[in-house]
């Protein structure tokens, strides 16, 4: 059975957002459908989404059929990556946004799943491909040198053992199959300190350049905001200092771009997750929420 996904810092992101009746709002990662759903429910508005895995295409048109609900009218769904937003708002005839809600990360279905290789605690294929990618994580560690594998692990990882853990990975290739045998390759190289699995770094590192995580999130960015009426936000939950950084910078640039429209911070400082949503949901507890709005 599927795993339930749970949306981080969907009450505060909601009431960053505020929806507002006749709305138009972007939710570019899907998911299990809990912004959506949440977006919908609070007042009667549209929510166009989209999310890149084809697994999320049962659920979004489960959300679309449900007639308890009556969201059929009013819901849309896209399988693509979230870059491609104004193609998805050409598609759907949409000229203008009141919102771009973007949940980064990975979500529980795929974790938790070993036949997609994105955990080292579930042994299964190195795949860790999000969707619409034809990269891999395995092939990746066989396509690059060592040097360039060394720098990716630096680059998405922020692994200081960068170094040593590509030599050990190249010189142990031939007996990497599945993402036990790289766990295991990695915590040969490294030493543990603490409670954080020295694998940990790396498999996010790869997860992180097999989909393009960063590049997609530079574009989504770039796109939503030709696309905001006055008054429209972006909202972005990040889950590790990479994200959120891009975030950050991208939107102090808006705030001191003279050519285009006058934007305001929602929060000078990001919204983290509160100690009981921690307790209840541990994998929330490096989100970050920050959001922008054009005046």
């Amino acid at each position: 059975m599927m795993e339930k996904h749970t949306p981080v810092l969907l009450k505060e992101a909601l009431a960053m957002l505020s929806p507002r009746r006749g709305g138009i709002y972007f939710d570019g990662t899907f998911g299990g459908g809990g912004y959506s759903r949440a977006i919908l429910n609070a007042v009667d508005c549209r929510v166009i989404a989209c999310d890149r895995d084809s697994v999320t295409e049962g659920m979004a048109m489960d959300l679309k059929r449900n007639y308890e609900s009556n969201f059929e009218s009013n819901f849309d769904f896209s399988l693509a990556k979230f870059s491609n937003i104004c193609s998805i708002m050409k598609f759907y005839d949409v000229k203008k946004l009141d919102g771009v809600v973007l949940d980064l990360g990975v979500s529980n279905f795929q974790l938790t799943d070993p036949a997609r290789g994105f955990s080292f605690k579930l042994n299964g294929p190195l795949l860790m491909n999000m969707g619409l990618t034809d990269e891999t994580a395995l092939g990746v560690i066989r396509k690059y040198s060592e040097k360039d594998l060394a720098d990716l692990i630096y680059r998405y990882g922020e692994e200081h053992f960068s170094r040593r853990i590509a030599k050990g990975i190249k010189l142990n290739l031939r007996s990497i199959q599945n993402t036990e045998d790289l766990g295991n390759v990695i915590r040969s190289c490294v030493k543990r300190r603490g409670k954080i699995d020295p694998a940990t770094k790396t498999f996010q590192a790869l997860r992180i350049f097999v989909n393009d995580e960063l590049g997609e999130l530079e574009k989504v960015l770039a796109e939503s905001v030709g696309l905001l009426n006055h008054g429209g936000k972006i909202i972005v939950v990040s889950f590790h200092s990479l994200e959120d950084r891009i975030v950050k910078l991208f939107f102090r640039k808006l705030l001191h771009d003279e050519n285009r429209a006058k934007f305001q911070l929602l929060n000078k400082k990001p919204i983290t997750p509160s100690p009981e949503e921690i307790l209840s949901n541990p994998r929330s507890r490096s989100a970050k929420l920050r959001g922008i709005s054009m005046l």
